[in-house]
C-alpha cells in the first residue's frame, strides 16, 4: 500500500523552518507519513543534515524559494507562486501530496485552500471550526476566522459544515446548533443574525434557537454559529483567558505551603486538563470544505504542534466527511439558500 504524502509549509510560524522541520521528522518517524517539506530548500538541508536525516526517503524537499509574510494581505499569496505556501497547496492540488498543513498567515491559508486547492462544489465559502471544551463534552464554534462579513446564506452553510463536524468527527448524534447573539428570545441580535435566524429554522438542522456567550463553555448547544469576525474575537480571547488562568494559578500557589500541598494532590487532573486545551496536543484545525485536509496550525507552533497536525490530516482523510458534508448540503439546506 502506498505510503500517505503532506506537504508541509516549513516557512511559515514564529519558529520557522527549525521547528516546523523537526515536527515533519517526527510525522515521518511516528505516523510512517512521506513528508514534503517546502521552503527554502539550503536551509531545510542543513536542519536535516544536522538531524542526521538527511536523504531520508520520507522526507522529500520540495523548494520554494519566497515566503507570505504573516503581516502581508491575504491574496499576496496569490501573486507569490514561489512561496513555500502557494507550492505547497499546488503539490495538494497536483495530487502529490493528499493534505497542507501551515503555521503562517491564516489569512493566505484560507486563500489557497479556496482558490488553489479548492474546495466542494456545494461550499460557496470554507469555514473554521474550533472545538471548544465544554464540561459535557465540546462546543463547536464556526466560523472562527475564515469570513469576516458573510450572508446569512453563508452562516446557514456554515451550521451545516458545523453539524456535519459535529456528527463525523466528534460523534455528536443530531446537534443541538444555535446562532450567537446577545439575547435568547427571537428577533435579538443584529441585522445579520435576525435574518439568518428565520432561515435556519427552514433547515434539517436540530435548530434550538439563539445562543449566548455563556452557552459557549456551558455545553447548552453542540455547535453554535457566528460571523468570522467574532468567532476569532472569542477564540483569541479564550487562549488569552486559560494562558491568565493558568499563570494566576502558579502565583497563588507559591504564596502558601498548604496551597503547594494541594496543588500536588490535584497535578494529575491538572496535566489532563491543560493537555485538553493546549493546542501543541490538538495540533491545528482543518478548513472545513475544502476538497483535501488543509490544517491550519497555530503561529507559535513547535515540533509536537506540527506532528499532531499531519495526524489530523490524515485522520480527516480517513473519514468520510467530505462525502456526508455534500449529502447534507443537499439534504438539510433550504432551497433559498443553496448556491
Amino acid at each position: 500500500m502506498e505510503r500517505l504524502s503532506f506537504a508541509v509549509d516549513c516557512m511559515g510560524g514564529d519558529y520557522a523552518p527549525l521547528e516546523i522541520v523537526r515536527g515533519c521528522i517526527l510525522a515521518a518517524d511516528d505516523l510512517g507519513y512521506r513528508i514534503l517539506l517546502v521552503g527554502d530548500g539550503e536551509r531545510i538541508e542543513k536542519i536535516l543534515k544536522k538531524a542526521g536525516r538527511l536523504g531520508d526517503p520520507l522526507l522529500e524537499i520540495v523548494h520554494a524559494p519566497e515566503v507570505v509574510g504573516m503581516e502581508e494581505p491575504p491574496s499576496a499569496v496569490l501573486r507569490k507562486r514561489n512561496s513555500s505556501l502557494y507550492v505547497a497547496a499546488k503539490l495538494v492540488r497536483e495530487g502529490r501530496a493528499e493534505g497542507l498543513v501551515s503555521a503562517g498567515n491564516t489569512g493566505a491559508v484560507l486563500a489557497v485552500g479556496k482558490f488553489v486547492v479548492g474546495t466542494e462544489e456545494e461550499v460557496e465559502r470554507p469555514a473554521i471550526a474550533v472545538a471548544l471544551p465544554n464540561p459535557k463534552g465540546w462546543t463547536v464554534l464556526i466560523d472562527v476566522g475564515a469570513n469576516v462579513d458573510p450572508k446569512p446564506r453563508h452562516l446557514l452553510q456554515f451550521a451545516v459544515i458545523g453539524h456535519t463536524y459535529a456528527e463525523e468527527i466528534l460523534g455528536i448524534k443530531n446537534p443541538r446548533v444555535g446562532i450567537l447573539s446577545i439575547g435568547e428570545e427571537e428577533g435579538k441580535g443584529n441585522e445579520l443574525v435576525r435574518e439568518t435566524f428565520p432561515l435556519l429554522k427552514q433547515t434539517g438542522l436540530n435548530f434550538l434557537g439563539n445562543a449566548e456567550g455563556r452557552d459557549i463553555y456551558a455545553g447548552t448547544f453542540d455547535v453554535i454559529v457566528c460571523d468570522g469576525f467574532t468567532g476569532n474575537v472569542i477564540l483569541k480571547a479564550s487562549e488569552s483567558l486559560g494562558l491568565a488562568v493558568v499563570q494566576m494559578l502558579k502565583e497563588e500557589v507559591k504564596k502558601s505551603l498548604l496551597a503547594k500541598v494541594g496543588a500536588f494532590f490535584l497535578m494529575p487532573v491538572l496535566r489532563k486538563l491543560k493537555k485538553k486545551a493546549d493546542f501543541a496536543e490538538y495540533g491545528g484545525i482543518p478548513l472545513l470544505g475544502a476538497k483535501k485536509p488543509v490544517i491550519i496550525t497555530h503561529g507559535r507552533a513547535n515540533a509536537k504542534a506540527i506532528r499532531n497536525a499531519v495526524k489530523v490530516a490524515g485522520e480527516f482523510l480517513s473519514t468520510d466527511f467530505n462525502r456526508k458534508l455534500v449529502e447534507n448540503m443537499r439534504s438539510l439546506m433550504p432551497e433559498v439558500a443553496k448556491v
